[in-house]
């Protein structure tokens, strides 16, 4: 295919990136790139949307993306993947719902709403006895408790949660929803052998494991009908033992494509194993390896063969040129992209201008070390500390973007992540103080 299709109105070629994409429901998205989910912390005490979501979301949409997905949007308020998650159970929070949607119109971009239970990923902080298929206690850190298992009542209710909430951002004028089942939250955990270690209609073989995820789409579809974006998340692997597979994955998109699922993102991992977080070389690629830029590209080609709906790409894309052979390799309908967000909140503009090749890639100095002590040391403790370091490196970008702030990518990655860990402190004292919760 070529690639430059068109002269845009100011003199630069406009590419495949910047082509519509119709999706099956009718719905067009204006080009194909997305500002991917990454959870803010920026809710108040009553779980609810703040002016900080406002202006964050106006900054991101100034940048030109068609899509900007939100955070984790929690479905029930008694577990949360992290204290300043946005809930949205009931109709208490439609004003700033809206507010938040119409701050993204205003600024150019579509808002669809990320609708997610954490499941036995839900921190002490908020839950001691978090929820989960089975009571397979996450072990990372101490930070998380031993789940009890679902019952069917609560199964029945999580699913009725996410219809709820699907709805509830429908009406207050979020554009889409979606799904997610990946990065070994309570839909993903369902999926993985490895969590899921039930006998009955919900586990023990991929079917049942599948089975509720398929019924919240379902669920979901009923409440918000036919017209309306439906995507979904999910992992191209856990990449780890006994967990989700590629295998997996391809099988359970052949299901859902029977299911009205509209778009489909690509991912992989969960706590256990942050494939997110891998550094990057910042380094000049050639030709021939442009399009495996993508960290989870190679994996998406294998979903893209039997899928019927347009899937996109997240993770790891850094150029131009790596969006463009992806989109035009056929590997992916929509490039999907987060943490460069956070350092360059105008980059798809200026990209579209032709006045950028690369994005920013600060993840190989946000470690703690080199050797023994960097990204790639044996231990497993060292490497996860070093995740935490660039989670709250991003999370206190995403703090300055909302509070009307520049980015400040000097922040060193200890004193980033002790910033966070006082700051979501803070926030789960004070939901419990003022909330009740």
């Amino acid at each position: 295919k070529c690639v430059s299709v068109s002269i845009g109105p100011f003199g630069w070629r406009a590419s495949l990136s910047e082509q519509s994409l119709t999706l099956p429901c009718g719905h067009t998205v204006a080009n194909r790139l997305c500002k991917a989910a990454m959870t803010e912390g920026l809710a108040d005490a009553h779980d609810q949307p703040t002016d900080a979501h406002q202006r964050l979301y106006a900054t991101w949409a100034r940048g030109g993306a068609a899509v900007l997905l939100t955070g984790n949007i929690m479905v029930d308020r008694r577990y949360l993947e992290r204290a300043g998650n946005v809930v949205v159970q009931d109709a208490s929070g439609m004003a700033q719902l809206r507010a938040w949607a119409q701050a993204t119109h205003d600024s150019g971009s579509q808002l669809w709403a990320q609708i997610s239970h954490p499941g036995r990923q839900c921190p002490r902080l908020v839950s001691w006895t978090p929820l989960a298929p089975s009571a397979v206690q996450l072990k990372v850190f101490g930070n998380f408790g031993k789940p009890r298992a679902t019952t069917e009542a609560d199964i029945q209710d999580v699913i009725q949660r996410f219809a709820n909430t699907a709805a509830l951002v429908q009406e207050a004028g979020l554009d889409g929803v979606q799904i997610h089942a990946a990065h070994g939250y309570l839909l993903s955990q369902f999926l993985s052998a490895r969590t899921n270690q039930r006998q009955d209609g919900w586990g023990g073989t991929l079917a049942n494991q599948a089975r509720l995820l398929l019924e919240v789409v379902r669920a979901v579809r009923a409440r918000v009908g036919p017209r309306y974006p439906i995507a979904v998340k999910l992992n191209s692997s856990d990449f780890v033992k006994g967990g989700f597979t590629l295998d997996d994955s391809v099988q359970v998109v052949q299901w859902l494509n029977a299911e009205g699922v509209d778009l489909l993102e690509v991912s992989g991992g969960t706590y256990e194993q942050l494939e997110f977080f891998k550094p990057q070389a910042a380094v000049a690629m050639r030709d021939s390896t442009r399009e495996r830029e993508a960290m989870f590209l190679e994996y998406a080609k294998s979903i893209k063969a039997v899928a019927r709906m347009p899937i996109m790409v997240t993770g790891g894309f850094r150029t131009l040129a790596g969006m463009e052979a992806a989109l035009a390799g056929g590997h992916t309908d929509m490039v999907g992209l987060a943490r460069p967000f956070c350092l360059d909140p105008d980059f798809p503009a200026r990209m579209f201008r032709g006045q950028l090749e690369r994005l920013p890639v600060p993840e190989d100095r946000l470690v703690l070390g080199t050797g023994y002590w960097g990204p790639n040391s044996p231990s497993n403790g060292i490497r996860s500390l070093n995740n935490l370091c660039q989670a709250g490196y991003y999370y206190g970008q995403i703090e300055r973007l909302g509070a009307g702030q520049l980015p400040l990518p000097g922040v060193r990655p200890l004193q980033a992540l002790l910033a966070h860990l006082g700051k979501d402190t803070f926030r789960a004292l004070r939901r419990k103080l003022f909330a009740g919760v």
